[in-house]
């Protein structure tokens, strides 16, 4: 039977960087390496910071002795079940296996399970080896080896250089178990199993305590349990599927993996974020993946995704942006302008890292990327307390004022320009007026379909006008249109929300900060003075509509997408192909949406789903030549050559693509690749794109997955407009939050079927599904109650089981109706003598 939750092979992949990773919120490492990685430990001054190496003291791999290999069959296989890692051996005489795991519940604790089981009653002794190079030394940490507790060893030390003059430096206190050189099932002895642990804390209490936490545990039999029990829960209340191949099956499941194996647990205490990075926890060593920086990956690309499964741990994220605002006020400051300028690289202080000044400097639409975020994580919670006690409304005002300060006064055009910057497009530097960046200043999507029997001539050919069609002398009636705000105009809509006056020059930049568009040819130019033909990066202007908001009459997205595919380079990030295949989903076009999807898959790298920066065609090439290149030449002498300053790599959490000048790597999609709805809708679970529109205000996570499972979060609601691309039967998506209900929401291609299954709490709004052109509503009762949140003022529910003892109310009933467009909103208050519209579906 064809399964997609387990990754399995023969033989492990050459290069390193390929092999599977196992995280948790605090530690990562790839299976079979020397580095293991902390979570916000950082060596290095401004641009040389770089994740700190801690030496693994359980990098083994089981052997046989000599003379035993060529009787056995190896096996190496990635079981997100699981979330685990497990090579086998078995022979005619026993099999044994090696379990590594990050683990769910103790994200202080990496361990190693080894088991060996007789298969031949009456053999002799087996032993197996369990060969080391561990050496306790790291190029990046000042480590001394303290004395043993309670038969572990201690080792401790001090990063070497901070990231800034006069910053801390972090101290790492490791706790571990050795493992031998070898292990015997002795004769008479039918199986055995062996546990071994590394403990990493900021502190040495700290430190001992989780170890005997995890001791408790291992004695009680219940430390591998726990945490697969943990994983059980995670995956029986969140998920992603379709009908289709298993090879897009196995690529949605890996990247939803990689990416919830980056976060805590729901209800975690104590968590602290210390931001996600496109090459996850497992990467980020000098001269790799990005050095472990936080880019705006994380808040365009990975968050959509985490608030629509893990909203608390949605929250901790724009928790790091809060934190780290200091340094965001600094590199605004530094550049001359007002207000806060958020890192295009950053680590822990939110101060500039990138090593080369053009980007820190120019790519200011990572300010867009952030308050979007924010933006989404508000119409998805309505979490105001984030906002008016935790910080929340600092970014969001300190980023409106940076956008006042840096626009210039056109006098002639009557327009806000916006001078001197660089977008997703790196090809291209120092331009004005990017459209992409622009939007995200302002964003014109706040405007609603009007009922006319014609168009105005103006709107005709105006780009953001209302989504709707003429056909015979009458409008074809379309879905109202998103009402997401982006910084100056969220920024004024939240002030009003919390009481606050709204500065005029916030509205006024919004309002006339231009937005280039080409009338003769009906398309957006990237910026001014591009011309057509000229090759871009990666995904630019069309990432207008989605995953940013922005309202487009079909004809001029159809355009956009027209003109630069044929001009896009090939060796860009896969979610690039992605964003494409959202819009063609947009325009109905299913045969186009597949063409694309297929062209996301060429950065998976077999066998364990590893999202590659550029195609696997192109790996050998980048692995062979721009790695020597940057090497022998520097980081930024590398990057003026066009090659990776920071070497190839996986792009592991985020959408699989490279995010830089050709060969700066990247990794996106969920865990330790990244994965998640993009923001706006698109699921990206890792390389798939399932494209799902959720009404402005509430949006999904980026799961790599084209398949138009159409959400998207507004203002108003969750909006979905399903479509399947070629070859895909259905999808079906579990999990989705919104303001504090649980929903699990599935298609084919000729119906929709929608369920609440839990509710957070009696403040939790009932729900309905409003269909469109029909405008019918149907009600959508909850399900089963979880625990209450932690938070009283702004509850978050997480969807998890009723305690012990407690019977769980009976599940929500199903609603079935024939595809259509519509929208998930709250239920409006029922008025005495009316009922609500009569709904042509049934329910279940």
């Amino acid at each position: 039977m064809e399964d997609p939750t387990t990754f399995a092979a023969h033989e492990l992949p050459r290069d390193p960087r390929l092999l599977a990773t196992v995280t948790n919120a605090l530690l990562g490492t790839r299976v079979f390496h020397h580095a293991l990685h902390v979570s916000g430990v950082y060596n290095g001054a401004g641009g040389d910071t770089h994740r700190a190496v801690l030496p693994s003291p359980l990098s083994v791999r089981l052997e046989a002795p000599a003379g035993l290999g060529a009787q056995l069959t190896e096996t190496f296989a990635l079981d997100t079940n699981t979330g685990s890692f497990l090579h086998t051996l078995e022979g005619p005489h026993f099999r044994a296996a090696q379990r590594l795991y990050a683990h769910r519940t103790l994200p202080r604790v990496l361990a190693v399970r080894v088991s060996i089981a007789r298969l031949a009653p009456g053999s002799g002794p087996i032993t197996l080896l369990l060969p080391s190079a561990f050496s306790p030394e790291s190029p990046d940490l000042d480590v001394h080896l303290g004395p043993d507790f309670h038969g572990a060893r201690y080792l401790y030390g001090h990063t070497l250089t901070p990231e800034q003059p006069g910053g801390p430096q972090q101290e790492v206190h490791m706790l571990w178990t050795p493992a031998p050189p070898d292990l015997t099932l002795g004769e008479g002895e039918e199986e055995g199993t062996w546990d071994f642990l590394a403990v990493v804390g900021g502190s040495q209490a700290e430190a001992q305590a989780c170890l005997e936490e995890a001791l408790r545990l291992r004695a009680g039999g219940a430390l591998y349990s726990a945490h697969a029990l943990a994983w059980a829960q995670l995956w029986a209340e969140c998920g992603v599927d379709v009908g289709g191949p298993l090879a897009l099956r196995q690529a949605l499941r890996g990247s939803l993996y990689y990416l919830l194996s980056a976060l805590p647990p729901p209800e975690a205490p104590g968590y602290i974020c210390h931001g996600l990075s496109p090459g996850g926890l497992s990467n980020g060593s000098r001269e790799e993946c990005y050095w472990g920086h936080v880019f705006w990956d994380q808040d365009l690309w990975m968050f959509p995704n985490v608030l629509m499964f893990h909203p608390e741990a949605a929250r901790a994220i724009l928790e790091y942006r809060i934190r780290t605002l200091g340094g965001a006020l600094e590199n605004a400051q530094n550049l001359g302008y007002q207000g806060a300028k958020f890192a295009w690289e950053s680590a822990g202080s939110g101060l500039e890292v990138c090593p080369e000044d053009i980007y820190g400097a120019q790519e200011v639409h990572v300010n867009g990327a952030v308050v979007l975020a924010f933006e989404l994580y508000y119409h998805a919670t309505q979490d105001l307390q984030l906002f008016r006690e935790a910080g929340g409304w600092d970014v969001v005002s300190a980023v409106a004022e940076f956008w006042c300060s840096r626009v210039e006064w056109n006098p002639r055009e009557e327009q806000y320009h916006l001078r001197g910057v660089m977008s997703p497009d790196e090809y291209h530097s120092g331009v004005n007026n990017s459209v992409y960046t622009n939007v995200l200043v302002q964003n014109r999507s706040d405007t609603r379909p009007p009922r006319l029997a014609s168009a105005p001539p103006q709107l005709q050919t105006c780009p953001c006008a209302p989504t709707w069609r003429a056909a015979a002398g009458s409008p074809e009636w379309q879905p109202p249109s998103p009402t997401s705000i982006p910084s100056l105009r969220f920024a004024a809509a939240l002030a009003q929300d919390l009481g606050l006056p709204v500065p005029r020059q916030w509205l006024a930049v919004a309002d006339n900060i231009k937005v280039p568009f080409d009338v003769e040819q009906n398309f957006h130019p990237e910026f001014d003075g591009y011309e057509p033909g000229e090759t871009v990066k990666q995904a630019d202007v069309v990432l207008l509509g989605y995953p940013v908001p922005f309202s487009l009459i079909p004809e001029v997205r159809r355009k956009n997408l027209e003109m630069y595919e044929a001009v896009t380079s090939p060796q860009g990030p896969a979610m690039t192909w992605s964003m494409f295949a959202v819009g063609w989903m947009e325009l109905k076009d299913a045969a186009r949406a597949r063409d694309f999807l297929d062209r996301s898959f060429a950065n998976v790298a077999e066998p364990f789903k590893v999202s590659l920066a550029t195609p696997a065609s192109h790996w050998a090439l980048m692995v062979g030549v721009d790695q020597a290149s940057a090497g022998a030449a520097g980081p930024r002498t590398a990057a003026r050559r066009g090659r990776c300053p920071r070497g190839p790599g996986v792009s592991c959490l985020c959408p699989l693509g490279v995010d830089g000048e050709l060969g700066r790597v990247r990794r996106c999609e969920l865990p330790d690749r990244h994965g998640g709805l993009p923001a706006g809708g698109a699921l990206r679970v890792h390389g798939v794109q399932a494209s799902a529109r959720l009404a402005e205000g509430s949006r999904t996570p980026s799961c790599r997955l084209t398949v138009r499972s159409s959400h998207r979060l507004t203002r108003s609601g969750v909006t979905f407009d399903p479509l399947c691309p070629s070859g895909i039967s259905g999808v079906s998506v579990s999990g989705i939050f919104y303001q504090g209900n649980k929903l699990n929401f599935s298609f084919s291609e000729d119906s929709v079927t929608v369920e609440v299954t839990a509710r957070a709490g009696p403040w939790a709004p009932p729900l309905e599904a409003e269909l469109w052109p029909s405008q019918a509503r149907l009600a959508l009762p909850p399900g089963r109650r979880p625990r209450q949140p932690p938070r009283a003022q702004a509850p978050v529910t997480t969807g998890r089981p009723s305690p012990p003892g407690c019977l769980p109310p009976p599940a929500g009933r199903k609603a079935s109706f024939p595809r259509s467009a519509g929208r998930i909103q709250r239920s409006p208050p029922k008025l005495p003598g009316r009922s609500g519209s009569e709904f042509p579906g049934r329910t279940f």
